[in-house]
């Protein structure tokens, strides 16, 4: 992933997870880690939230990730998409539980469980390289 897109999602913490179900949108704000090495996103959220079940019937999700501000030359932004899952090995668990809390100790408290958003579109938008000038990732090609 390009340098100036995992910057940027190393520096913020809050995205907007966007989910669908029967043609009905819902949208939830969500703290996060980002996983370079493995080009993910950590989660919490409790299983009964709204956007959780419509994650457990389907995967798919998309999101974004603003900076915000008054002055357009400094709008910068990321719009991703991408799949959610729960890990199920106790490993997994366990290793990303410890990225979790060392980023957000006090989620020690919340019982809910940690969720991998796998990314597979990123488009990162950043008007300081000029006005509307967009970097693009995916998984399938890593560069386009």
């Amino acid at each position: 992933m390009e340098k100036r897109i995992v910057q940027f999602l190393k520096k913020h913490h809050v995205c907007t997870l966007a989910t669908c179900q029967d043609g009905q949108p819902w949208c939830a704000s969500v703290f996060y880690v980002f996983i370079e090495e493995e080009d993910v996103l950590i989660f919490t959220s409790d299983p009964t939230t709204r956007h959780i079940s419509e994650v457990l019937l389907n995967q798919k999700v998309a999101g974004a990730i603003a900076v915000e501000t008054e002055v357009i030359g400094w709008i910068r932004g990321v719009q991703f998409s991408g799949i959610v899952t729960e890990p199920s090995d106790p490993e997994v668990k366990k290793k990303v539980r410890k990225i979790y809390l060392t980023r957000f100790p006090y989620a020690i408290l919340n019982s809910s469980p940690l969720w991998i958003l796998e990314l597979h579109e990123v488009v990162f938008t950043d008007n300081r390289l000029g006005f509307g000038k967009k970097l693009r990732w995916s998984r399938s090609c890593k560069l386009l």
